[in-house]
């Protein structure tokens, strides 16, 4: 009886520890699933899920009508966990021809300890594709006792790559993004806080290496950056991109410049340089190429400038068009000799004459009929010696110095278009003025913007200012129609039943690493109609070898972009007829004498 009691109550103490037990395991059961179901729900969550970047498409630069200049397209880099790759040598062989890549590069690139090596950046979707294919293609065939000989641990992470659809025509304005997806040059640098977006994130289950296909999901969307339509017109860009290329060459010049403007509002058609770059391909990019010279160089203008001294003038009526000067070959000032480009005798040329024949002397003495400050004070109100205000990154104010400064010899250098420094933008502008009747707009690539949602914002009107009367310019223009005719120094910039007005310009160039003048710089800058200025168009030419005036070398140049641009803007000649302009004594007499004998006769016109 005792053992029976004794194995009974042994029992009843087993069963309650029993009862214990299974209470113990039961409140355990109920706490991780119903009280702290949650906790370690997400704590699992977390353990599994990882966040990754979803990179933002910059937004893209295009033409006045839409076409790109520079996009963003969709890639693929394809990453590697190190620690899944068992044999990376097999793993290598098998991935690196699908991938276009040498066996040697993968094998790097896959063998190690990193949970993260990039295999291949920035590569197209469809090799992604042809790669996991393959892969699945491969694990199927192996047999259930070669499972350790999978290839995993590959998966993908979307990006973008910058595509420049019309390569080198407008490179130099456009600039490029660098491997790090910032803008390194041109519009996509000084642009880049806009254009490059907001990127997003999205988290996604983790297995093996690799994302567990429909785990992902979305935290944080991403934003597109805002698109530039800019002002530029690719077909005139084109035309423009050719000449001058054909004349840098023809010249061996060291470097061409040629700008399109609309004088009204200040709206930037063609944008061309020579030589020039491959946004699409800036491996061996020198920071030569990377410079916008139009706005970063600067040079001496030579006598594209003497119509600034010519306007300033004829604004303070100092002079007429038809004022006559003695014009010899040289002139002594302060000690120093001036001469003119060509030999000749003494000369009885009025202004107008001095301007066809881009007389030095002759416009010295013009400077001279107004003081220093005076002429300093013109050259400032046309642009010279402060920014355009076109906003492109890296903008020369140019240089002037100021009258304080200047020595004997500085007005009449200045007059005739040297001892400053000025922008081929900036002499651009000048001309811009002249063809706006007198009021200067500032210069602008920029038609307005694009944002993510689709919104176009035109860009604010530019900022104006009147420099000169607009009687004082339609004198100019009528002045200036006379350098393109047989009597000037460029007939080759005149089209055929247009009305054109311009300057030659021929000038030395300053060398800052030697300290002395070396070369020259040629240039021509007109516009037309030359009655009803539609578009300004400079070119300009940097240390051309074969051949140096300005006529000759730009002249042609002008002609072809010009062309273009009024048959493709659908510009009808005025079919007013160029008044006749006295460029010496002798033709203002002749004129004299036929106006008072037609006002005898009662057919003078009034």
């Amino acid at each position: 009886m005792g053992n029976l009691a004794l194995v009974k109550s042994r029992i009843q103490i087993m069963v309650l520890c029993m009862v214990a037990v299974f209470g113990l395991l039961a409140g355990q059961l109920i706490r991780v699933q119903v009280i702290q179901a949650n906790h370690y729900q997400n704590k699992a969550a977390n353990e599994m899920e990882s966040t990754r970047v979803i990179p933002a498409p910059r937004g893209e630069i295009t033409d006045i009508n839409g076409l790109p200049f520079a996009r963003s397209v969709a890639a693929i880099s394809i990453v590697v966990d190190q620690t899944q790759i068992t044999d990376p040598t097999k793993v290598a062989n098998f991935v690196a021809p699908i991938l276009g890549l040498s066996v040697a590069d993968v094998q790097s690139s896959i063998t190690g300890s990193r949970k993260y090596s990039i295999v291949l950046k920035n590569g197209r979707p469809i090799l992604w594709e042809q790669l996991t294919q393959k892969i699945y293609d491969y694990n199927q065939s192996l047999r259930k006792d070669q499972l350790d000989q999978r290839i995993i641990g590959f998966f993908p992470e979307r990006s973008y790559i910058r595509e420049y659809p019309s390569g080198s025509l407008i490179s130099s304005l456009v600039g490029f993004v660098g491997s790090n997806g910032v803008g390194s040059a041109g519009l996509e640098y000084s642009l880049n806080s806009i254009i490059s977006g907001v990127d997003g994130r999205y988290s996604y289950a983790g297995g093996n290496g690799a994302e567990i296909p429909g785990s992902q999901r979305e935290i944080v969307a991403a934003k597109a950056g805002t698109s530039i339509r800019l002002t530029i017109d690719r077909d005139v860009q084109w035309v423009a991109a050719q000449a001058i290329a054909e004349a840098v060459k023809k010249a061996n010049a060291q470097s061409g410049t040629v700008i399109v403007m609309d004088p009204r509002t200040g709206a930037i058609l063609a944008h061309a340089t020579a030589p020039t770059f491959n946004p699409n391909n800036t491996k061996d990019l020198t920071l030569n190429l990377m410079r916008n010279p139009s706005v970063q160089d600067v040079y001496e203008p030579g006598s594209t400038g003497k119509v600034m001294t010519l306007a300033a003038a004829l604004e303070e009526k100092t002079i007429t068009p038809t004022t006559v000067f003695t014009v010899p070959y040289s002139l002594k000032r302060a000690g120093s000799t001036f001469h003119d480009h060509e030999k000749h005798p003494v000369q009885r040329l009025t202004t107008s004459g001095i301007l066809a024949v881009s007389s030095n002397t002759g416009t010295i003495q013009i400077g001279e009929s107004l003081s220093h400050d005076t002429l300093y004070e013109y050259l400032t109100k046309f642009g010279i010696g402060s920014k355009t205000g076109s906003g492109l990154s890296g903008e020369s104010a140019g240089i002037l110095h100021k009258v304080s400064d200047w020595s004997g010899t500085t007005a009449p250098t200045v007059a005739f278009g040297q001892g400053y420094s000025l922008t081929a933008m900036q002499a651009t502008s000048v001309f811009a003025t002249i063809a706006n009747n007198g009021v200067r707009v500032s210069p602008t690539v920029i038609a307005g913007t694009r944002d993510s949602s689709g919104s176009f914002s035109p860009t604010k009107m530019q900022t104006s200012q009147r420099v000169i009367s607009e009687d004082t310019a339609v004198k100019m223009r009528l002045m200036m129609e006379s350098v393109v005719t047989p009597q000037g120094t460029a007939p080759s910039a005149a089209i055929p039943g247009y009305r054109v007005a311009g300057k030659t310009g021929t000038a030395m160039r300053y060398d800052q690493k030697t300290g002395r003048y070396s070369g020259y710089t040629a240039s021509f800058i007109g516009f037309a109609p030359a009655d009803a200025p539609k578009y300004v168009i400079s070119v300009t030419l940097q240390d051309p070898r074969n051949g140096h005036y300005g006529g000759a070398l730009g002249g042609p140049v002008f002609k072809k972009v010009m062309s273009f641009v009024l048959q493709s803007k659908h510009i009808a000649p005025t079919n007013t007829v160029m008044q006749p302009v006295a460029l010496n004594q002798e033709e203002l007499s002749k004129m004299e004498v036929t106006a008072v004998s037609n006002e005898k006769s009662g057919t003078v016109r009034r």
